[in-house]
């Protein structure tokens, strides 16, 4: 369902990205070309700030949102998801937040208050609260990183994770096209 926020906007999506009909992109959103939005996502750009304005939730091109994904903000700040990045399953992105390019978010994770950067992934049931990560980091599953956290514990992407992530990618673009092709069957 794509609808207006209060403040009257309406999401910006590209006719090149498939949104499944279960989604909901509510308000100052833009997709991009060749992103995938699964089943019951909600992306909802609707709070304003105190000067009662908001920033855009941006969803960069050829990433994709899995099944139960949700994206919102607090107070209108911005929200980006980077290209060919991958957020799975029943994740929380909330913002402020960016998420930057080539990056794997794992089942069950919530990201709030940070700045990720390129090439990370984050395993599945695992918290970035209120810390940034630099490029390249592998944070395991089940790890919550906060303020104090000491990142020299964590070691770089292994090549396998990469590797997983870009096959992901590859895996929901081809989605993309399947779904658009089938979209007018049902």
């Amino acid at each position: 369902m794509i609808r207006k926020n209060p403040s009257g906007q309406l999401p910006h999506i590209s006719p090149k990205a498939f949104i499944d009909p279960t989604a909901i992109i509510c308000g100052h959103v833009i997709i991009e070309d060749n992103v995938f939005v699964g089943p019951y996502v909600v992306i909802r750009a609707d709070e304003v700030n105190a000067e009662g304005t908001m920033e855009p939730i941006i969803i960069k091109q050829d990433s994709n949102l899995q099944d139960g994904v949700v994206i919102h903000s607090k107070d209108g700040a911005a929200v980006t998801v980077g290209a060919r990045s991958s957020i799975a399953h029943r994740s929380i992105v909330h913002g402020p937040c960016t998420v930057g390019d080539d990056v794997f978010i794992g089942f069950n994770t919530v990201i709030f208050n940070t700045h990720i950067g390129n090439g990370c992934v984050i395993r599945h049931n695992s918290v970035v609260d209120g810390m940034d990560l630099p490029e390249q980091f592998h944070i395991p599953p089940m790890t919550n990183i906060g303020p104090h956290f000491d990142l020299n514990s964590i070691e770089k992407v292994p090549p396998q994770y990469s590797e997983f992530s870009e096959s992901v990618v590859s895996a929901n673009n081809a989605l993309v096209e399947g779904y658009k092709k089938i979209s007018n069957e049902f």
